[in-house]
């Protein structure tokens, strides 16, 4: 794992971005309620990539859910920037992550009516930023992921991997306090996973953006400022360079 640099050490003794406190999610399914988190801590600080591993069902995908105020925990407290997420109406929450989050998640959720750029466009739009620094940011973010040149294209004259790299240029245009993502580099050959996950890395750096990435990819944990490791929805241990 990458050892952490002074600004990054310093930025983890303050307020974190991401904070949850003893969170627990369950659902109910045909042979009952199954636990899918359990009474989970964790604090997600600006500066940091912070990365969470584990087997299938061990609860990651939930957790980032509610890390991203999608979801509501059944119990415990999500904070963002130390906003209570509990005291935010649906709306608030939707604002909320438009202003401050970057997502990525498994299903690329590009419309496939607006072309790549349109894609990642939009969410600047709908902050309402000027069309002269919204072409900047598309322009910037689609050449850091290596599809400058498929801006013009519609999604489904993509390829997973390609769309998958969109949808991450539109989670970073916006120049979040924190980026979610839930497996960013599966459809992505290891070449351009790797370059994907540098890039990311970088910019937690350079931006010092809190970054949050569940993944099964080994690659990532060597960039990583720490590892997280879930099971059974709960987190078994964390491992950070000392």
């Amino acid at each position: 794992m990458a050892t952490a640099d002074p600004a990054s050490a310093a930025a983890a003794s303050a307020l974190p971005v991401l904070s949850a406190r003893g969170v627990s999610r369950s659902f109910c399914t045909g042979r009952g309620e199954v636990a899918a988190v359990r009474e989970v801590s964790l604090d997600v600080h600006a500066g940091e990539l912070v990365v969470l591993t584990g087997p299938s069902g061990s609860g990651k995908t939930t957790l980032l859910h509610m890390l991203s105020a999608i979801a509501t925990p059944d119990a415990g407290a999500v904070m963002i920037e130390g906003q209570p997420v509990a005291a935010l109406d649906r709306g608030a929450r939707a604002d909320l992550r438009l202003a401050r989050l970057g997502l990525v998640f498994a299903q690329h959720n590009l419309s496939p009516a607006l072309t790549a750029a349109e894609n990642v466009d939009l969410p600047l739009a709908l902050r309402g930023l000027p069309r002269s620094e919204r072409a900047a940011r598309v322009t910037d973010a689609l050449g850091r992921l290596g599809v400058g040149a498929l801006a013009e294209r519609f999604p489904d004259a993509l390829s997973s991997g390609e769309q998958q790299r969109v949808a991450t240029a539109r989670a970073i245009a916006g120049a979040p306090a924190a980026l979610v993502a839930d497996e960013p580099t599966a459809h992505l050959d290891s070449d351009s996973a790797r370059a994907m996950l540098v890039l990311l890395a970088q910019l937690v750096r350079e931006r010092g953006m809190a970054a949050l990435v569940a993944t099964h990819d080994p690659q990532v944990l060597e960039l990583a400022s720490r590892v997280v490791r879930m099971r059974d929805g709960r987190v078994l241990r964390e491992e950070q360079e000392s």
